[in-house]
C-alpha cells in the first residue's frame, strides 16, 4: 500500500503540474473516440501499451474481456457500453484480448468452478459464441486447440504478450483460415 501512496505523491509533485491544464479541461468534459474493452488481468495496461493520454479512451475491464449479451442483465459492462455509445458517442469499440488469458483457458479446459459460481456464470457468456464460428475445428471449446496466443480461438489475431492487442479477424493456425464471427 505504501508504494501506491508514494506513487500518488510523485504524481501530484512531478506529473500533475505539467498536465494541470489538460486535467482541468478533462474535469469539465470527456470526449473519447474509443471504448476499449479488455481483460481485468493486471498485466494488460491499455494506456501503456497504446501510449494514450488521459481522456483518449473510455475503458472497461472485465474477466476475459467478456461482455454479456445485450439485455441479459444490468451491470457494469452493459452500463459502460451503453454510456459510451449513447452519451459519449464513441466512434470505435475495441475488444482487446491477450495471450495466456485464464478466463479463456477456463472456457476451453472446463476446470471445476464450483467454488467460483459467479465466475462460472460469467464465463458461460462465451459458450453461445462458439456455435457462430464456421470452421469445424473451432466450434467447440473442447476441440483440441492450444492455449498459446497463436492458437487462441477468440476475437482476433493476438500479438504475443506484450502487447496484448486484438485487431483483426481471428486466425486459427490449426485450420489455416480466418474465422468470421
Amino acid at each position: 500500500m505504501q508504494r501506491l501512496l508514494d506513487g500518488y505523491r510523485k504524481f501530484r509533485r512531478e506529473v500533475f503540474p505539467g498536465m494541470k491544464d489538460q486535467f482541468h479541461l478533462l474535469a469539465e468534459l470527456q470526449k473519447p473516440d474509443i471504448l476499449f474493452i479488455t481483460c481485468a488481468d493486471s498485466r494488460v495496461v491499455p494506456d501503456l501499451i497504446l501510449q494514450t493520454e488521459p481522456g483518449d479512451m473510455f475503458l472497461c475491464r472485465t474477466a476475459g474481456n467478456i461482455g454479456p449479451p445485450h439485455g441479459t442483465m444490468p451491470g457494469g459492462v452493459s452500463a459502460t457500453i451503453e454510456y459510451a455509445v449513447e452519451v459519449l458517442h464513441v466512434r470505435h469499440i475495441i475488444v482487446c484480448g491477450h495471450s495466456d488469458c485464464g478466463a479463456l483457458k477456463a472456457v476451453i479446459d472446463k476446470p471445476d468452478l464450483s467454488r467460483l459460481p459467479l465466475t462460472a456464470k460469467w464465463l458461460g457468456y462465451i459458450e453461445p459464441a462458439w456455435k457462430h464460428l464456421r470452421l469445424p475445428c473451432c466450434r467447440r471449446p473442447s476441440a483440441q486447440l492450444g492455449t498459446s496466443a497463436a492458437d487462441s480461438p477468440t476475437h482476433g489475431t493476438f500479438v504475443p504478450f506484450p502487447p496484448p492487442l486484438t485487431t483483426h479477424l481471428p486466425q486459427t493456425p490449426k485450420c489455416g483460415k480466418s474465422v468470421k464471427p
